[in-house]
């Protein structure tokens, strides 16, 4: 299990579109279990993939927890700008 934090200077749309393209189908393929504004969630594999996204001085700040998809979300989040 991971809980990871980074900040990219993307917006939180942009971010969240990310998440959706890297994590769900079309990437990783795991299913969207949840999905708010500022929070998504994806189950697949036998684990789950948490982002919450919020605004923060001018960036936007990422929590990533994960179980089971621990090299994929540090992939992830070292992809980030």
């Amino acid at each position: 299990m991971i809980n990871l934090e980074v900040k990219t200077k993307l917006k939180q749309e942009e971010v969240m579109e990310r998440l959706k393209k890297f994590f769900g189908k079309g990437g990783l393929g795991l299913e969207i279990a949840e999905e708010a504004p500022q929070c998504l969630t994806f189950e697949g594999g036998g684990g789950h993939v948490t982002a919450t996204v919020c605004p923060e001085e001018g960036k936007t700040r990422i929590n990533l927890v994960s179980q089971e998809w621990d090299s994929q979300v540090k992939k992830f989040a070292s992809s980030l700008p």
